[in-house]
């Protein structure tokens, strides 16, 4: 299996940010996550969240930036992610307004312009999903599909977030067959096997993590990033658990 990159995703431990940012990031390198998504950067200026992050020998895998910000303040977006050495940006979730075919249409075009900014920077935007755009819309197309159908494929990506396209009856696996090399990000999370499907730590639920991993290298994944929505025990000790996975699967072996 290839030596992939692990990164979490910051939203996990919004409470520990919200006190203390830079002691968090401290808790999650000691772990041995390689690098951090984030979702906002703790009021830091670049600058300093950089030199934080070379301190802590931690990478920026990515950054989770709400549509609005892409529409509106897309130069400040990139110049932040230039300096702390983020090569990705995702586009986390679309505003319930933004649900509609009309609206997923319209979508499309200024994905492409975003992403041809982006990709002129040197930065790969990708699209991450829930479990709303694999609703059929009333043409029959999951609107999901419809993004990455009519984007372009050098500036639009995807961040495949496995627990939401299980939860919604869909295959991780084949949908990064079906997209394999547009990947280069995805979010590596598990369900729990009951009624409830609830989000899981690693290895403790029901994901077919070990077909999403073997796939990655086919499919050419740079970062598999680790969250949690919620957890039914302390956000801290549900990454440990996540982490011991990766360990005790040999793909993380600092």
């Amino acid at each position: 299996m290839a030596n992939f990159q692990f990164s979490l995703q910051l939203f996990t431990l919004r409470e520990e940010t919200e006190k203390d940012f830079v002691g968090t990031l401290e808790k999650v390198a000691k772990l041995g996550y390689q690098g951090v998504e984030f979702a906002g950067y703790g009021g830091l200026p670049a600058g300093q969240l950089k030199n934080e992050l070379d301190r802590l020998r931690l990478k920026a895998s990515s950054s989770h930036v709400p549509i609005a910000m892409l529409e509106n303040e897309l130069d400040q977006v990139i110049e932040y992610q230039q300096i702390i050495g983020s090569q990705h940006i995702a586009c986390p979730v679309l505003p319930a307004e933004r649900r509609t075919k009309e609206a997923y249409n319209e979508l499309i075009p200024i994905l492409n312009e975003i992403g041809r900014r982006c990709h002129e920077s040197g930065i790969t935007l990708s699209y991450h999903n829930h479990d709303f755009e694999l609703i059929e819309l009333d043409n029959g197309k999951k609107p999901l599909e419809l993004l990455l159908d009519e984007t372009n494929p050098e500036w639009v990506k995807a961040e495949f977030d496995v627990y939401w396209l299980t939860k919604a009856g869909e295959d991780p696996v084949q949908w990064l067959k079906r997209y394999e090399g547009r990947t280069p990000l995805v979010h590596l999370k598990d369900m729990t096997t009951d009624g409830e499907m609830f989000f899981a730590e690693l290895g403790t639920g029901g994901v077919n993590l070990d077909g999403v991993l073997n796939q990655g290298e086919q499919s050419n994944v740079e970062w598999f990033v680790v969250e949690q929505d919620r957890s039914r025990r302390s956000p801290l000790e549900s990454i440990e658990i996540s982490m011991n996975y990766l360990k005790n699967k040999q793909l993380i072996t600092n």
